[in-house]
């Protein structure tokens, strides 16, 4: 064998030798793997939903879904990759969920899925299911804001406003769990909400006095 072969020729380690895989072949399953995960996956939120793809494959057309929102049952037709947010912005003009970083980093996003916060542009609308979403527009009850929502206009809490719906859902969230919180557990309620402007020392103030208050 010339030279230039045997340096073009693959050695297998050790290691693959004694599980029978080689580092070549590892990838090319790695990626099968990886798309057969994706297209069967319950998504992040765990929902322990049957697989998508047990019985057909979905897309990549378009297709409609039921969506619990607020309280009402909405049909949206969404793409199999469309997010949470995206269904809520882009098909039902629930704009007062922004999408800031659109991954997950930020938290501007945060909705309520049965209740507990979720990042929605890291979400599939498809694997919401028969799920209740809550936005921060449907904090709102008979017209009446939320104390949360009002301490946050109280308390000058908001500058540029993008991330200011991801951090009441944060806040209002604590206060439903927790009605006495502490300055600590309230930074720690928003650990994972990014605010640019640097307006963190109101929106503790405002979720102080909106404990006060519920």
């Amino acid at each position: 064998m010339k030279k230039n072969e045997q340096e073009l020729t693959y050695e297998k380690t050790e290691d693959e030798k004694r599980q029978g895989i080689s580092r070549r072949g590892f990838l090319k399953g790695a990626g099968l793997t990886t798309a057969g995960t994706a297209m069967v996956s319950t998504g992040v939120l765990g929902l322990n939903q049957p697989p998508v793809l047990a019985d057909k494959t979905i897309g990549p057309e378009a297709m409609t879904i039921r969506l619990k929102v607020n309280g009402h049952l909405r049909k949206v037709n969404v793409e199999p990759r469309t997010t949470l947010a995206q269904a809520l912005r882009n098909h039902l003009q629930l704009t007062g969920t922004k999408v800031v970083c659109d991954r997950g980093a930020c938290s501007a996003c945060t909705v309520w899925v049965d209740g507990l916060p979720v990042n929605a542009c890291m979400t599939l609308a498809l694997d919401v299911g028969e799920k209740e979403v809550t936005t921060v527009e449907g904090l709102m009850k008979d017209g009446e804001l939320h104390p949360v929502q009002q301490s946050f206009i109280d308390h000058d809490a908001s500058q540029c406003g993008y991330c200011t719906p991801g951090m009441i859902m944060s806040t209002a969230h604590l206060l439903e769990k927790n009605p006495n919180p502490t300055m600590e557990d309230v930074k720690h309620a928003v650990r994972g909400n990014v605010c640019r402007c640097g307006t963190h020392p109101h929106v503790f103030k405002a979720t102080m006095e909106a404990a006060k208050k519920m």
